[in-house]
This record gives C-alpha cells, sequence and structure tokens, in this order.
C-alpha cells in the first residue's frame, strides 16, 4: 500500500487551523478532488454518509469509528455495516458518555490516528463542551504546532425532525464557531455529504461535521461513488439571482430555495448561497454577492440571538456598507426551548423567508 505518515510543521492562521490538508492512505490512486463521476448511484443522505465512512475506513488503516451504538449501525443507521468489514477493534460502542467519547478521540488523534467520533444527538454534545472547546481546539496552538489532535473528526446530528421536541432538534453550530481551533462544517445534500465528510476527516484540524438528521432519508440523489472530496471554507452559489443574496447552510437551503422560487413569480430575482463551513467561512463569496444585490438575508433554525447569521450580517455590513440598500435581514430560529407541538411557528418556514424577501427588496 503506497501510503506516507510524514506530516511538516504546517503554518498556522489567525483562526488556530493550519492551511494544508494532510496526506493519507490510499489503497490505489489518491481521491478526486471533483465529484463528477461516470459511476454514480441513487442515495440518501445516510447511505452518503455510510459510504463515505466505508472509503476513509478502506483508504486508510489508521481510522477508528466510535461512539454509542455505533457497533450495529447507530439509530440513524449510518454505521451499518462497518463493524462487520473492518473488526470490533476499529468500529466500537463507548459508553453513554459524550465527554469520554471525545476525549478518548483526541487521545487518539494525538497518536496520529483518524479518530472519527459520533455523539448520537448534537443536542447531547455539551457534556463533551469542555473537551471539544479547551482541549481538542486548542491542543496545536499550546504546543506551539509540536503536538496536534487534527484526526479528530465529530460527526452528530442537528436540527429540526417534526417530533424531537427541546432534546432532540437544537442546531448548536453557533457555539463551537466562537472557537479559534476547530472548523465546523454542516453538508445541505447526499453529494455534498460524502465530499465535505471525507475532507473533514483527512483535513489536519479537528472538524465538528453536523449531519442534518431531518435529511438522512427524505433527501436523495446521484452521488458519485468514487473517493472525491469537496473543499472546505468554500461557500458555493447554488442560484444565481440580482436582487438580492440568501445565505444558509444544510437543511434550511431546500426550504430558502423554495422561497426564491415563490419569490421569482413575483418578479424578484434571489441569489441562494450555501454556505457549508461556518467556520472559517468564505466571506469573499458572500462579500461579492452582495455587492452585487445589494441586499442580505441570513436563515438558520438555531434561535436568532447569538446565532451564526449575526457574525455573517456584522461582517458583511462592515465591508458592504456602502453598497447595502436595506438592512440585512435574518429569518430564524425564536429565542425559546425547541418546542414540540409548536414546532411549526418556531422554525424558520418558506413563507418567513419569502415575506423578509419582499420586505427586503421593497426597503
Amino acid at each position: 500500500m503506497a501510503s506516507s505518515l510524514a506530516l511538516s510543521l504546517k503554518r498556522i492562521s489567525s483562526h488556530g487551523v493550519t492551511t494544508s490538508t494532510w496526506r493519507h492512505f490510499s489503497t490505489s490512486s489518491s481521491p478526486s478532488l471533483s465529484p463528477s463521476s461516470s459511476s454514480s448511484s441513487s442515495l440518501n443522505l445516510y447511505s452518503a454518509i455510510n459510504q463515505a465512512l466505508h472509503i476513509a475506513m478502506d483508504s486508510d488503516p489508521r481510522a477508528y469509528v466510535f461512539g454509542e451504538d455505533v457497533g450495529f449501525g447507530g439509530v440513524f443507521r449510518c454505521t451499518t455495516g462497518l463493524a462487520d468489514k473492518f473488526g470490533k477493534d476499529r468500529v466500537f460502542n463507548t459508553p453513554l458518555c459524550e465527554q469520554g467519547i471525545v476525549g478518548f478521540g483526541i487521545g487518539l488523534a494525538a497518536m496520529g490516528n483518524r479518530a472519527i467520533a459520533e455523539i448520537q444527538f448534537a443536542d447531547y454534545i455539551f457534556p463533551a463542551f469542555d473537551q471539544i472547546v479547551n482541549e481538542a481546539a486548542k491542543f496545536r496552538y499550546r504546543s506551539g504546532n509540536q503536538f496536534n489532535c487534527g484526526g479528530l473528526t465529530i460527526r452528530t446530528p442537528y436540527g429540526a425532525v417534526g417530533h424531537g421536541g427541546h432534546y432532540h432538534s437544537q442546531s448548536p453550530e453557533a457555539f463551537f464557531c466562537h472557537v479559534p481551533g476547530l472548523k465546523v462544517v454542516i453538508p445541505r445534500s447526499p453529494k455534498q455529504a460524502k465530499g465535505l465528510l471525507l475532507s473533514s476527516i483527512r483535513d489536519p484540524n479537528p472538524v465538528v461535521f453536523f449531519e442534518p438528521k431531518w435529511l438522512y432519508r427524505l433527501s436523495v440523489e446521484e452521488v458519485p461513488e468514487h473517493d472525491y472530496m469537496l473543499p472546505l471554507s468554500e461557500a458555493e452559489v447554488i442560484r444565481e439571482g440580482s436582487d438580492i443574496t440568501l445565505v444558509g447552510w444544510g437543511a434550511q437551503l431546500s426550504i430558502m430555495e423554495q422561497a426564491c422560487v415563490d419569490a421569482e413569480k413575483d418578479g424578484i430575482s434571489c441569489e441562494l448561497i450555501d454556505l457549508k463551513t461556518l467556520i472559517p467561512w468564505d466571506k469573499e463569496t458572500v462579500e461579492a454577492s452582495v455587492r452585487k444585490t445589494g441586499r442580505l438575508l441570513i436563515s438558520h433554525e438555531a434561535p436568532i440571538t447569538g446565532g451564526f447569521g449575526a457574525e455573517i450580517s456584522a461582517s458583511i455590513v462592515e465591508r458592504c456598507f456602502l453598497r447595502l440598500e436595506a438592512p440585512v435581514a435574518r429569518v430564524c430560529g425564536l429565542d425559546t426551548p425547541f418546542p414540540l407541538v409548536f414546532e411549526p411557528f418556531y422554525l424558520p418556514t418558506k413563507n418567513k423567508i419569502l415575506d423578509a424577501i419582499k420586505s427586503t427588496v421593497n426597503y
């Protein structure tokens, strides 16, 4: 097996993350940097995640998958078949202790391994907050780049699911966007999920990878079967427009796209951007779009106060103040615990976004 474990010291960026990718094991050829392929299959999002994990485990014998119930496939079946193929030494269950899961992952990654930890629900990541924020994120910085736990990737499903209530529906991504040394990644679809997860696993920094559980089975598309990676910290314009820029991530993109379609019927041209990586985020792509449209709307499921939309808003106002034709709009979750029966009122729905688009354009 042609491979290399050589790692040179890498420059640390202002956000505390290195700017190059690790060299990694490969069973045959290097992974593609493009998802284009002549061979693809129709997959839902959890199956694309599963395929990415199989590739990561197969291409690198240093990769390990662990977490609550991952041995039999996990509650969402994302790890199905891994233990059978790669053995219980590399795919194994852990105690119900999120702090222990992440702490173990930090140590495993610090020894040069790929530690792929699963937190069963993002709502339960908080017991591990100290390990993620005070240990994983600072490991490289505190040692002057002599040591790192960059091989750590934390997968966790986030967001609304229709019946989860306040303990199985939260979107806690903003908590981790305040932490230098981490990367935060959220895919919107199966093809994106596979490519971004493989990039996250192979990135030289610890990554928190949030998976939109609403889309695990709902979102289906053609996904290339080969090993490919999608670049982190590179936003994508998924719909071009001229009147207003919309920015979102994860499951919210499909809701926003529906609003864009309805707005077009009223003669409003919307440009829709998928941020994909929240930290470090692609300011340049968003700025270029807002300079063209003169308007910005941000939408996410998390509560509006302190949500990552506020950071985007502040940054774009600083960069594009003289180009803005209206105040930046935010359509987000409410400042309440995530409700059960009142979930439809809490969520930033298509109609709420459409109303905000019209208000902003007509300002």
